[in-house]
């Protein structure tokens, strides 16, 4: 069902929420370490030997944690390279008996020069180099234990890479010399035959052309395997939305070709193929409204979309249907396509259209975009206007058809998409637009918007978020432009703290006037409080200018504060604004609540 975003500009009170922590009682360490020790060794050698709820009760019971703590301490050492420690595990005390280890941890070993034997077939020689230099062992370092292993992973994941997926270890040997008190690792490996891939296998019954699924992958017949390549065939059908599940793996060494290759296995699971919804919106700003949705996936077998709405409501009603295509010509390219009837009436017009809309988005990297199209909109407009002749009111009522391309780009470069803590995104977007009919004229509408994200504590508990954006119309004028291609501000996308198109000034009986340009600002603070929970301050500011160039003369102001519920997916957040150059008709606050972070 689709979210509703509630809004109040009438005074409901307000909500007070406390939450008490009570911190567990101290801990006592299993037992005390004595010993000249490094800081940072002491510190593992405490966690190894862990805590107890209580002292021991009696000099049988300390001994017990006393040899159980030198065991522990013992594993530690070996682990971190010291072979030769002297431990001794004592018990002082009569009545109140104290666990004690003695820790001296010697000289610590360093690693000598390691050594990778290959079992037969060895693998190419540049792919032996590779995962030599994969290794990142330098003779000389601490020998420690889990440096080791570790690098006995890198260099199955470097053959992995390089087209050797059934590469497997054998018992590795690791030899420590306590004369010259070094570790000396051997590594076997057994690589496995180079693997070259065929095409795609569709193992799963269901509506998809698998001859659509062959043509995502992104590799040719022929080419080594590559992990990275197989993963980016998973990502471009997780992306249609259309399934609730995909595996994408190669085939057993059994399967392979006559020739050697080895095809790769997509596995899908389907979601409900048709989905019916229905939502309901309540807001004293935006308006209220019902709405129904009839979703059908896969239609044409190519993991589409076919989407029919019909939605009665205070400000937008409309009834139309939408068709997107993902991987249209080209992998990571959507066609969306979109038609519709809608009634839209604000308190700046009334606009009565039928519109269309054809656009192809291209993705770029993960979650960047660029995208192009046409729109066509037909319909009657009741518009209240401006003349700034006159300096009068006007009502206007004309029949139009608008054609608009529209172009538009998305770069983002934040850590996550409904609550990002680092990173920047930007958006552009560009619509030169011819208008005909009953006024005929070329503008072109152009609006960008920056948003950055800077953590101020190491571990992003406490966030600092700006956003910036701009917009301009060049080559109309006030009175002619399409009153719904004018610039509004206010609301909770916008400024909050005003109702919707309430920022820009206002016509003597006080409806909204659109403008040429736009100013909007905002910058917040986002504190985690833990327990899933966040608390956020922050500062709007918006202008709506009747030249070209934002105008900075009537910037409008709201402060607020807010609360955040961090669920797995984002967080779900409610905001109180409140506007501080307030205007007749202006409510003394707003209330926010949606999904994710306000921008």
């Amino acid at each position: 069902m689709p979210f509703a975003r509630l809004q109040l500009s009438i005074i409901v009170g307000a909500a007070i929420c406390a939450s008490l922590w009570v911190g567990p009682a101290e801990a006592d360490p299993r037992a005390q370490i004595r010993g000249n020790l490094p800081d940072d060794l002491r510190i593992q050698l405490r966690q190894a030997i862990g805590e107890v709820d209580g002292p021991p009760t009696n000099r049988f019971e300390a001994r017990r944690r006393a040899r159980a703590a030198l065991e522990s301490a013992e594993a530690l050492l070996r682990s971190e390279g010291y072979y030769q420690p002297l431990l001794e595990d004592i018990v002082e005390g009569e009545d109140a008996p104290v666990a004690i280890v003695s820790i001296e941890p010697g000289r610590r070993f360093t690693l000598a020069e390691p050594t990778i034997q290959w079992a037969s077939p060895e693998p190419q020689a540049d792919v032996i180099q590779t995962a030599r230099a994969r290794l990142n062992l330098e003779p000389g370092a601490p020998g420690r234990a889990a440096d080791v292993i570790a690098a006995e992973g890198r260099i199955i994941a470097s053959l992995s890479e390089q087209g050797y997926p059934d590469a497997e270890v054998q018992p590795r040997r690791v030899v420590v010399d306590h004369a010259a008190f070094a570790v000396a690792p051997t590594y076997r490996i057994a690589s496995g035959h180079l693997v070259r891939l065929d095409g795609v296998r569709v193992d799963s019954a269901g509506p998809t052309n698998p001859a659509w699924v062959a043509a995502l992958a992104p590799w040719r017949e022929g080419d080594r395997y590559d992990p990275e390549q197989v993963a980016e065939l998973e990502r471009r059908l997780l992306e249609t939305g259309v399934y609730d599940g995909v595996n994408v793996s190669l085939t057993p060494a059994d399967q392979a070709r006559a020739d050697g290759n080895r095809p790769v296995v997509v596995t899908l699971t389907y979601r409900p193929r048709r989905i019916v919804e229905a939502g309901a919106t309540f807001s004293t700003a935006d308006g209220s409204g019902v709405e129904g949705l009839w979703t059908y996936y896969n239609r044409f077998g190519r993991a589409d979309t076919l989407r029919f709405q019909a939605r009665i409501a205070d400000i937008d009603s409309r009834i139309g249907a939408d068709l997107t295509l993902p991987h249209w010509r080209q992998p990571g390219q959507l066609l969306a396509l979109s038609a519709a009837v809608v009634n839209e009436d604000t308190d700046a017009y009334i606009r009565t259209a039928g519109v269309f809309s054809a656009d192809i988005r291209q993705r770029i990297g993960k979650t960047s975009w660029v995208s192009y199209g046409l729109g066509v909109d037909a319909g009657k407009y009741d518009e209240n206007r401006f003349d700034p002749v006159t300096q009068l009111p006007l009502s206007i009522t004309r029949d139009l058809a608008i054609l608009t391309g529209r172009g538009s780009a998305y770069l983002d470069q934040s850590n996550d998409p409904l609550n990002p803590m680092t990173g920047w995104r930007a958006t552009l977007n560009v619509q030169p637009t011819a208008v005909t009919g009953e006024d005929s004229l070329l503008f072109l509408r152009a609006e960008a918007q920056l948003t950055g994200y800077i953590p101020l504590r190491d571990d992003a508990t406490t966030v600092a978020a700006g956003r910036v954006r701009l917009g301009s119309i060049i080559g109309g004028d006030e009175l002619t432009i399409p009153s719904d291609r004018l610039f509004y501000s206010g609301g909770g996308g916008s400024v909050r703290g005003y109702e919707y198109q309430s920022v820009a000034p206002r016509l003597p009986d006080n409806t909204p006037r659109g403008g040429l340009s736009l100013f909007e600002v905002s910058a917040e603070v986002r504190h985690d409080l833990g327990r899933n929970f966040g608390a956020v301050a922050f500062v709007d500011a918006g202008a709506v200018g009747f030249q070209e160039t934002p105008d900075f003369s009537n910037l409008r102001y709201a402060v607020g504060f807010g609360a955040r519920y961090n669920l797995s997916f984002g967080p779900i957040r409610a905001d109180i604004a409140f506007p501080l150059n307030r205007r007749e008709g202006d409510a003394s606050f707003q209330i926010y609540v949606s999904i994710g972070q306000a921008f």
